[in-house]
């Protein structure tokens, strides 16, 4: 049992005791048990007051979340629809790869792609007006998610900015979020070894 009224005296992991870490580790449970509470105050974030969109990200995560479970989708894609832009806040030009990897360990190989990838097949909609390439998204044909990931973005990413669409509040999410973070989980890196 981790006593709070001791400050450990380590400096360096190389320092670090089995005792030291087992207190890290019990400090660690605690901390990531949070972890839905801070996924929703992300999300809670994206209510801006301004922006050039009919609806702001904050409103537009819930709406393509809402199209999601509409359409039946599980709930690790529902989740991902509602967490997707999340990475704005702190890595706006690459903000799929910020969710994915926050929702890696919780979520399939396939899920995962599609957070990862959805800048890019959503530039579909808009690259060309930009000066790039609309169709860059066609560099990932060969994986066995391109579908998906194309899918994803036109049924529940670019389409979610009505604001007469009848979107569900973020509460409705928080218990599918939750059963979604329940999974796994953990420290990823105690699932390397040398052999890999």
């Amino acid at each position: 049992m981790l006593d709070k009224s001791q400050k450990p005296t380590w400096t360096s992991f190389e320092e670090a005791t089995q005792a030291d870490w087992d207190a890290v580790m019990e400090y660690e449970e605690a901390y990531n048990a949070a972890l839905p509470e801070r996924i929703l105050d992300a999300i809670r974030s994206l209510d801006e007051a301004w922006t050039p969109y009919p609806i702001n990200r904050y409103q537009h995560s819930l709406q393509a979340a809402t199209r999601a479970h509409a359409d039946g989708a599980e709930d690790e894609i529902v989740v991902a629809a509602l967490v997707h832009d999340v990475g704005d806040i702190l890595s706006p030009y690459n903000h799929g790869e910020l969710a994915a990897a926050m929702m890696k360990p919780y979520v399939s190989e396939k899920c995962h792609w599609i957070l990862q990838h959805h800048c890019v097949f959503q530039g579909y909609y808009y690259n060309h007006y930009w000066g790039g390439d609309r169709n860059a998204r066609d560099k990932y044909r060969d994986s066995p998610y391109w579908e998906d990931a194309r899918y994803f973005c036109h049924e529940y990413d670019q389409c979610a900015f009505d604001p007469d669409y009848p979107t569900k509040p973020l509460e409705f999410f928080e218990p599918i979020l939750r059963r979604v973070l329940s999974r796994g989980g953990g420290h990823m890196e105690l699932n390397e070894t040398a052999a890999d």
